[in-house]
This record gives structure tokens, C-alpha cells and sequence, in this order.
């Protein structure tokens, strides 16, 4: 009698036709299919923590879809983006509200209405820019935002931070196929972390490392460390660490669902003398690439069989 062997899942262009194959899910299947958590780790170049947790989200979602039982995470996670909206479009608007009031009850000095005038519309400013926050951050969690990638220099897409000059590393020439626009945004987002942040940092300078398959865009801040609260707080959609701003801002929250709808992933490393805001982006996949199926593994060799990850292993908020 034949008997057939199991080959493990076979990645068809990232689950759904159309697309290109998602190096993460292909990461995960590998893992699924037998193939252990180092072995894939190495060869994709991650770290296996990461890896672990990747393939434990995607059995907890697959089980959830299955089962019809939505994660207990996802009230507050609703909950959580309520707060964002109701909080980060108010304050902007409160301020506005208030200067209009100003307006009305001010005599007729031409110099205090001008600078009333400014007022308003730096807070009228203000709430255009969250509005546009909030509506991308909305479409990044229903899974509505498509980028348009295309070739474009890290220089090009930093041209608003530092000369092409100053990069550092392999160099403001390096490409990356991903969207202007949308990356545009997250080196912008990164470059205010790791500035604004306190304690005030000596230096910050930008840095391009190339780890095949992928490009890591580092802002490396020198400088005391940051607290490890304020670092988890600044990848958290609520107040400014330092409390120096008021009302709410999306943080590294939306730069790390922009980078994630590219394949890729931000996080945040740190010792006594530096700390690393990081983002890596995929290099795009060859055309019409064959699949390499699975080579025969241990089938006893299954993610839940490793021991947990130790603490502060890398993840996509610190590493």
C-alpha cells in the first residue's frame, strides 16, 4: 500500500491569491510544518523569541476564528481606541472653542486679535493633523490600509531629518521598496521618540543596516537611558511620557502598524550608553519564486515543545 508522507502547509502567495507570500506567516508555517524554532529563526534571521510569539498568535487566532470565540483582548482593544479618538480630537477642539470665545469678547486691538487669530488656527491646526492620525490608525486596525510600494532611497524618504551625508552605515543610496508616503511618516515618528524623549539625548543620528533578507532603518539616540516605562509608554496611543504636551497622541502605536502592513516590524533596543529605534522592512520577493517545500523534519518537534522565551527577549516593541 502507498503510503503518502505530509509535506507541512504550502504558502500560497500569503494566503490569499493576489498577494505576495508574507515572510512572517512563511516564517510561522515552517515552524507549523515541524521545522524548529531555531532552525527558522536562523535562516530567516530572527530572533527566535519573536518567531515564538508569532507562531503562538497565529494558533491563538486560527483557534479563535475556528472555535467563533473572539480574543478576550479585543473589547479592550476597542476600548482603547475610543479612548484615542474621544481624547485626541477634544483637546485640539476645547482650545480652538476657547479662542473663538476670546475673539468675541475682545475690544478692537488689532494686535490681540492677530495673535487670537494665531491661536485658533494653530489649534485648528492641530486637530487636522489627529483627525488624520486617528483615520489612519482606524484603517491600520480594521486591516484597510494598502501600501503602494515602490524604489526609494532612505535619503528620499529622510530629506526632512537629516542631510543624505550624515547617514550612516550602508548609506542614504540604500533602497527600500515600500511606500513614501506611509514610511515617510514612520522615520518621522521614530526621529521624534528618540529626540523628544527625556533624558535629553546627546546625539541623534540615523543608520542603515542591511541583514538580509531585510533593511533596518536605526535612529540611534546617545544619551542616558530612557526609563523603562517611558519606553513602553511610547509605543502606547495615549499622553506623551513626559507629560509636557497635553491631550493624546497615536505614539509609535500607528508607525508600528505602518511598518507591519509593509511585512516588517519597529521595536526599540537600549543599554547605559544608547538606545535603537529601529524599523526593518523585507526585501520585496522575486518573481514568480518556486516554493521551497519542507525537507523531512521531527514531528515531535513543535513550537509548544520549546521552552518560553526568557524575558526581554526581542519583540516588536523592545528588544
Amino acid at each position: 500500500m502507498t503510503r503518502t508522507r505530509f509535506r507541512g502547509p504550502r504558502v500560497v502567495a500569503g494566503g490569499r491569491l493576489g498577494e505576495q507570500t508574507d515572510a512572517r506567516v512563511a516564517a510561522v508555517l515552517d515552524v507549523l510544518a515541524g521545522e524548529r524554532v531555531g532552525a527558522v529563526a536562523e535562516r530567516r534571521d530572527l530572533d527566535p523569541a519573536l518567531l515564538h510569539r508569532w507562531t503562538q498568535s497565529f494558533v491563538d487566532a486560527g483557534t479563535a476564528q475556528v472555535t467563533h470565540r473572539p480574543p478576550p483582548d479585543l473589547a479592550r482593544q476597542r476600548d482603547r481606541f475610543l479612548s484615542v479618538f474621544t481624547h485626541g480630537l477634544r483637546s485640539p477642539l476645547a482650545v480652538a472653542q476657547a479662542w473663538v470665545g476670546l475673539l468675541g469678547d475682545m475690544s478692537g486691538d488689532p494686535g490681540a486679535r492677530a495673535q487670537a487669530l494665531a491661536r485658533l488656527q494653530s489649534a485648528l491646526d492641530l486637530l487636522d493633523e489627529r483627525t488624520a492620525e486617528v483615520e489612519l490608525l482606524t484603517a491600520a486596525m480594521l486591516g484597510r490600509v494598502e501600501p503602494e510600494p515602490h524604489p526609494v532611497t532612505v535619503g528620499q524618504l529622510s530629506a526632512s531629518l537629516v542631510l543624505p551625508e550624515e547617514i550612516g552605515g550602508a548609506g542614504a543610496d540604500t533602497v527600500l521598496h515600500v511606500d513614501p508616503d506611509l514610511v515617510t511618516r514612520v522615520l518621522r515618528d521614530l526621529w521624534r521618540a528618540a529626540t523628544a524623549t527625556r533624558p535629553a539625548p546627546h546625539q541623534v543620528v540615523l543608520e542603515v543596516e542591511r541583514v538580509e533578507p531585510w533593511t533596518e532603518v536605526r535612529v540611534v539616540r546617545a544619551g542616558d537611558p530612557i526609563d523603562p516605562g517611558t519606553a513602553r509608554a511610547l509605543f502606547e496611543p495615549f499622553d506623551t511620557p513626559d507629560g509636557t504636551h497635553s491631550g493624546i497622541t497615536v505614539g509609535l502605536y500607528l508607525a508600528r502598524a505602518l511598518v507591519v502592513v509593509h511585512g516588517g516590524t519597529l521595536g526599540m533596543e537600549q543599554d547605559d550608553a544608547q538606545a535603537v529605534l529601529w524599523a526593518r522592512f523585507p526585501d520585496p520577493p522575486p518573481l514568480d519564486a518556486p516554493h521551497d517545500h519542507p525537507t523531512d523534519h521531527d514531528p515531535t518537534d513543535h513550537p509548544h515543545h520549546h521552552d518560553d522565551p526568557a524575558p526581554g527577549g526581542q519583540d516588536e516593541e523592545t528588544r
